[in-house]
């Protein structure tokens, strides 16, 4: 009785704080961002309150460590379906469905080089920040728009045995090249066209790796490797508290959970250390996968079973107004 309570608070919990934070948006801001007050006056808390409800039910099924897999790439798909909906009704002249009413490349990359190239932050840029700071790597598990393409598209398959070679070098080689290339075409002022048509090209190799490359490795090829965006999560995310570790005191080193993770954070030399790898989204994947239940969140002082809890509060929340603000 007292777990089933705890299952139902939780998604009360997530009910009440999704629709603060919106609610606080439908006031605060004079152009409406959420769509439905685009349509019709006041329909904006009809969409708050259908928001609130999808990350209540959400949180309730995820609250299973059995199903979180499952209902994690279910909401993170849907979350992609009205993203990129909203864009092609963009494209199709229906300018209420865009964020500003102008057209911006839906590419990750263009978080980083866009504010880079034009010299100031964007909205994107300021969620994704927030994202960071409130649940460390969750923008790489919950809330890319092309994550849960690649996400997709890996799990097709078992992980290959093995760390990515040279993933490392790859990383830190784009995102370096991508930062430089940026302020070229800012310094010289390369016509937009040109500078699009090349954040275009980058944007199509990353498709071509996702349905290719990540499909037949069954890892996540195009966050771990081509996206900047996925570099700067994996560093930046130790300014949040949130951790994943596991429990030396139980782990069999049977390696197991080694098929349960297509980030590439979950190989032997990870295993033996405690902890998965720097790759880690805190995805929550693996942890039904371990029989002696030795992977645990980590939140200060907390048991791990409420750390869980309070992780899922956050991301979910965070992802449920992700969708009714997460637009180009």
């Amino acid at each position: 009785m007292q777990s089933s309570w705890k299952k139902y608070s939780l998604s009360v919990y997530v009910f009440l704080f999704v629709i603060f934070l919106l609610s606080f948006v439908q006031l605060k801001v004079e152009n409406p961002m959420i769509i439905l007050e685009r349509f019709v006056k006041n329909g904006g808390w009809f969409e708050i309150l259908a928001v609130a409800f999808y990350g209540s039910f959400i949180v309730y099924k995820m609250q299973d460590p059995g199903k979180t897999a499952k209902w994690r790439m279910i909401s993170w798909t849907v979350f992609t379906v009205v993203f990129f909906s909203q864009l092609l009704l963009g494209l199709f002249g229906f300018e209420k469905f865009l964020m500003t009413g102008k057209l911006h490349l839906p590419i990750p990359m263009m978080i980083l080089s866009g504010p880079v190239y034009r010299g100031e932050l964007s909205i994107m840029t300021l969620l994704f920040l927030s994202t960071v700071i409130l649940t460390g790597p969750a923008w790489c598990s919950q809330l890319c728009y092309f994550g849960a393409l690649d996400n997709i598209s890996a799990s097709k398959k078992k992980p290959a045995k093995g760390k990515i070679k040279n993933r490392t070098a790859i990383k830190f080689t784009l995102l370096f090249l991508i930062i430089f290339l940026t302020i070229v075409l800012r310094w010289f002022k390369v016509d937009l066209l040109v500078s699009t048509l090349i954040a275009a090209f980058f944007g199509i190799v990353g498709v071509f790796i996702i349905i290719f490359i990540s499909a037949r490795q069954g890892k996540m090829i195009h966050c771990l490797s081509w996206c900047p965006i996925g570099t700067i999560v994996n560093y930046t995310r130790f300014i949040n508290p949130f951790r994943m570790y596991i429990d030396s005191t139980s782990c069999t080193l049977c390696n197991l959970c080694t098929s349960s993770c297509n980030y590439d954070a979950l190989n032997r030399e990870d295993i033996k250390s405690g902890k998965p790898g720097i790759s880690c989204t805190l995805c929550g994947d693996c942890v039904s996968s371990c029989h002696a239940s030795s992977i645990k969140y980590k939140f200060f002082k907390m048991k791990p079973e409420s750390a869980r809890g309070l992780y899922l509060f956050l991301t979910i929340s965070l992802h449920a107004v992700f969708l009714a603000l997460g637009r180009i």
